[in-house]
């Protein structure tokens, strides 16, 4: 009779131990706080060529912030000078080199080369 007692005590041991939930507790999460840095674009430079004594092309049309960048493509020296003088100049630019200017203004802007007052003026109109 004891051995019945004592499988009985086993049993109800076993069924009252599956009964029970087990509960773990975590730690809320913390929310990391996030920032974005302002995204800034930089307009991609517009190129202008200096070649048979023509600015190619005449006028450009830009946004503020894009930089121009004109190559001498002839045989000889040219300027890049605002008219009227002022804005910004070049100075001679040998052939196969580059001169470059960005716009930070809106405007329309002529400009000329004052080795050669022949070639036609050119224009860049910044928005």
């Amino acid at each position: 009779m004891k051995k019945i007692w004592f499988i009985g005590l086993l049993i109800i041991a076993v069924l009252i131990s599956g009964c029970t939930t087990t509960t773990t507790t975590q730690p809320a999460s913390t929310p990391v706080a996030t920032t974005s840095a302002p995204v800034t674009t930089t307009p991609a430079p517009v190129s202008v060529a200096i070649q048979s004594s023509t600015f190619v092309p005449g006028t450009v049309g830009i946004s503020m912030g894009t930089t121009v960048i004109w190559t001498n493509n002839d045989g000889v020296q040219h300027t890049v000078t605002s008219v009227p003088k002022g804005a910004f100049d070049s100075g001679p630019i040998d052939p196969g080199k580059t001169y470059s200017y960005t716009f930070n203004q809106a405007g329309t802007f002529e400009y000329s080369c004052t080795i050669h007052p022949s070639i036609t003026h050119g224009n860049v109109v910044v928005t």
